[in-house]
């Protein structure tokens, strides 16, 4: 007898048959069948409703489902869809126009790529290509995109089982984690070690080789290890002494995810590049940009900038993109971020009360994480830093918890993140909150 498959179950089954998945073993899976979605709501093909906790992967800022970005594209599409970059639209004036107004000051052109990806691999090649140097400086706890130039350049454990392909030239120094200090320094009472230690490895590897270092706006989804007071203003300190580009990774962190447009905004520091691209159009189309400041745009004056993509500058991506920053504008987001974070944070203070497993919350604007704990004295993790299956078994439980009762958001080893859309109210967040609660409690079980 043949089963008849309901609309959802050949929706999901097609997939499966059909898709890869990223970052996933590919049978065994569920994932949730998505219709429509509105604010910071999802809804399948059930009428089951999924509030975002994590904006998609931290790029709808926007919120889902407006139409302003819809009509700007239809719009630029009944125009013209494509025209080569060697050619210049109106709305590509436009938005760069746009991008450097609210930039650092001194950055004042953009190269437009199509994702974050091809935003980091060409601030690796610019950089070279710039200073005549050949080394890169990163972060082990750093994620910045899954091309090979991306996954050489961060330290993320997801590039291990291709990593005898890594790119050469890449360097990796160790994080400000103040709740897990590398050094073993007491937060508040530290010597900044976590700079000096930079400055040696800068020394170790020769200056004269050190094209750039790459630092993340505001750290992402590695746990969003929060920059100690003052960290990154040496890190910037460090460059000017040695001549090497300081270049920040927005791609998740711009757009006024941290309550500012960029992360680099919240510290005092003007960066030499900025890399872009999730929030630049809020996923509405894949897009992103690399830019860069006078003293390198004016080098190319009369060089040739050897860089290039076919999709640069694509008139349709950069009418989503000017329509994103202009509601952004229009709708007080970026002011709506940095408020609702601070309610964020408090309502998360009072639920530590209740809740022995969260050893730690981090957030800037409305980029933050829960890490979950076994002991809060010891600090061990509810699961360890890459963590293998049979380490996640409290945390996919927890994970599951938090699908049931009708969230999407994104849940690695012993982080819960919390970075929903920046037009989200209070409402909404005590709503999220009080799943988040609910499916913790499965992990307060395992407190020591």
């Amino acid at each position: 007898m043949q089963t008849t498959l309901t609309e959802t179950q050949e929706i999901v089954q097609d997939n499966l048959d059909h898709t890869l998945f990223s970052w996933s073993k590919q049978k065994g899976i569920s994932p949730i069948a998505v219709k429509y979605g509105e604010g910071v709501y999802l809804y399948d093909y059930d009428g089951k409703r999924y509030i975002d906790f994590s904006s998609g992967l931290m790029n709808v800022n926007i919120g889902h489902g407006n139409q302003r970005i819809t009509n700007a594209v239809v719009k630029q599409m009944q125009e013209v869809s494509y025209v080569t970059p060697s050619c210049v639209t109106k709305v590509r004036g436009e938005l760069g126009k746009k991008l450097a107004s609210i930039a650092p000051p001194g950055l004042n052109k953009a190269l437009f790529t199509v994702c974050g990806a091809t935003a980091i691999d060409n601030a690796i090649k610019l950089a070279r290509l710039y200073t005549g140097r050949h080394k890169i400086i990163a972060r082990y706890r750093a994620y910045h995109g899954a091309s090979y130039g991306g996954l050489s350049l961060g330290g993320d454990p997801r590039k291990l089982q291709s990593d005898a392909q890594q790119a050469p030239g890449f360097i990796h120094v160790e994080d400000p984690y103040c709740y897990r200090c590398p050094f073993g320094q007491q937060f508040g009472l530290c010597r900044y070690e976590c700079a000096s230690h930079i400055e040696r490895v800068v020394q170790f590897e020769g200056p004269e080789n050190v094209a750039a270092i790459f630092m993340e706006g505001e750290s992402g989804s590695s746990g969003c290890i929060k920059y100690p007071e003052g960290y990154l203003q040496k890190v910037r300190e460090i460059c000017d002494k040695y001549g090497i580009l300081l270049i920040a990774d927005e791609v998740m962190s711009g757009f006024g995810r941290t309550g500012k447009w960029f992360g680099v905004d919240n510290h005092g520091v003007v960066p030499d590049m900025i890399a872009t691209a999730k929030g630049l159009t809020s996923g509405y189309l894949p897009f992103g940009a690399l830019m860069v400041s006078d003293k390198i745009a004016h080098h190319f004056d009369d060089k040739m900038l050897m860089l290039g993509l076919t999709y640069s500058a694509h008139p349709v991506c950069c009418a989503a993109a000017l329509e994103t920053l202009q509601v952004y504008e229009d709708e007080n987001l970026i002011d709506n971020a940095a408020t609702m974070g601070k309610y964020v944070e408090q309502r998360v203070e009072a639920m530590k009360a209740q809740h022995p497993s969260i050893g730690d919350f981090r957030n800037t604007g409305l980029l933050g994480c829960i890490e979950l704990v076994k002991n809060r004295v010891t600090k061990e993790p509810m699961a360890p830093f890459n963590a293998k299956p049979d380490e996640m078994a409290v945390m996919n439980k927890v994970a599951a918890k938090i699908k049931e009762l009708g969230m999407y958001t994104f849940v690695r080893w012993n982080y819960i993140f919390i970075a929903p859309p920046l037009c989200i109210s209070r409402e909404e967040i005590d709503e999220g909150l009080a799943i988040i609660a609910e499916a913790i409690s499965i992990a307060d079980a395992h407190t020591l």
